[in-house]
């Protein structure tokens, strides 16, 4: 039999002389039904700790603790991060598991808090949880203090490179090594957009952004260093948007004058001049590539639909109304040629997503969460989609599906 440490002993109760104000929305799961889920549909939480040094039975049982704290004396009309605060300064020696454990700081604050969303994703009443419906994980927090949406890059499998404006207006970089997120650092410059990135081949990745003077300028990782900010000129009303046809080449897009979608691309030797694409915006666009003679392109219009443009290696369509409601700019994603999936923040700042199937587009669905912006997109492998976004905390919130 296995013994837990007599400092992981139950805190006591709170008593509640008229009732638990929250019970009532508590009936419909218990402790161990909860559990039941996490052991079965998120083993990834469990898997973390174990690559971090946690026996998986203090993994267990460390997760029971937190599911009954939420289910009993938590205030689940606050957020995940809110309750983990609140939890965190009621519950201080809990985090002596962790230390002697030597389990990292931000780990066991992002597997917690995810903890804590579960929970509160299946006893809201009312509320479509945002997974494990369809595959999707529950939504975790990244940490960070985010003045911008997010925007992501992949260049190999199970590689994971996001970027978001700081408090201090510089570009801020988190990444995803295949076992654990690293800490943020600081690339500089001074932003007055969110940031669009793109990789075209592996160990490489390109960043855009709008400067101060409203031109684009561009930052570029080549597999040993970051590069220096260089501008590409231009006059942007939005924050950029990129692709990759092949291996080195860009297509980067932004919102330029008259609310019209501008093009400049990288063609493997030179920046070719400004291209006027038309269209009349309200939001800044999202681009992906299925294929080395094919882009997509997605922005919001006038009327907050979504609207679509593409290449198809000869001209370009015109632009195509797909409806929806949207309070964002959209995100786009590809998991394999002729599939596509797109998501922006609807009603409650939920997140929705439409997809492109190789024939048809699907309706909308609702994924749930609380985006405090638009959300970003990315796909490393044929049956893997990452979605980031700002959350409500301005901290960065990552919802993900596949393997």
């Amino acid at each position: 039999m296995y013994y837990y440490p007599y400092y992981l002993a139950p805190a006591p109760m709170p008593v509640y002389p008229y009732g638990n104000p929250y019970m009532d929305m508590r009936q419909q799961m218990n402790a161990q039904q909860i559990m039941q889920r996490l052991r079965s549909e998120h083993g990834n939480l469990y898997t973390q700790l174990e690559q971090a040094g946690m026996n998986r039975q203090i993994a267990d049982y460390a997760f029971f603790f937190i599911v009954n704290y939420t289910l009993n004396q938590a205030n689940t009309n606050q957020s995940a991060n809110q309750i983990y605060q609140q939890f965190q300064r009621q519950v201080p020696w809990f985090t002596l598991l962790f230390t002697q454990l030597n389990i990292p700081r931000n780990v066991m604050d992002r597997i917690l808090t995810q903890v804590i969303q579960i929970v509160l994703d299946l006893i809201r009443p009312g509320q479509p949880s945002p997974g494990p419906g369809g595959g999707w994980s529950g939504w975790e927090s990244l940490g960070g203090a985010l003045t911008s949406a997010p925007a992501a890059a992949s260049w190999q499998n199970n590689r994971l490179d996001v970027f978001a404006r700081g408090t201090d207006n510089a570009l801020y970089h988190i990444w995803w090594d295949g076992s654990r997120w690293s800490n943020w650092e600081s690339l500089g410059g001074v932003l007055t957009s969110s940031p669009g990135a793109v990789s075209w081949g592996p160990n490489r990745i390109d960043v855009f952004v709008r400067g101060t003077d409203n031109a684009l300028y561009h930052k570029w990782w080549d597999g040993s260093r970051w590069n220096d900010w260089e501008s590409l000129g231009g006059t942007l009303t939005s924050g950029p948007a990129a692709s990759s046809r092949r291996a080195n080449q860009l297509d980067v897009f932004v919102r330029g004058t008259g609310n019209r979608l501008y093009r400049r691309s990288w063609n493997g030797s030179r920046w070719e001049e400004w291209e006027d694409l038309g269209g009349n915006l309200n939001s800044e666009p999202a681009a992906v590539s299925w294929g080395p003679n094919r882009i997509d392109v997605f922005a919001r219009g006038q009327n907050n639909n979504l609207i679509h443009k593409w290449w198809n290696g000869n001209t370009w369509s015109n632009w195509k109304n797909l409806g929806g409601t949207f309070t964002s700019a959209p995100a786009v994603s590809s998991r394999r040629a002729n599939r596509l999936e797109v998501f922006a923040r609807g009603r409650g700042n939920r997140l929705f997503r439409r997809e492109w199937n190789g024939t048809r587009w699907s309706e909308w669905e609702d994924l749930g969460g609380n985006l405090n912006s638009a959300p970003a997109a990315v796909s490393w492998g044929p049956n893997r989609t990452d979605v980031f976004a700002r959350g409500q905390n301005q901290d960065l919130i990552h919802l993900w599906r596949g393997q």
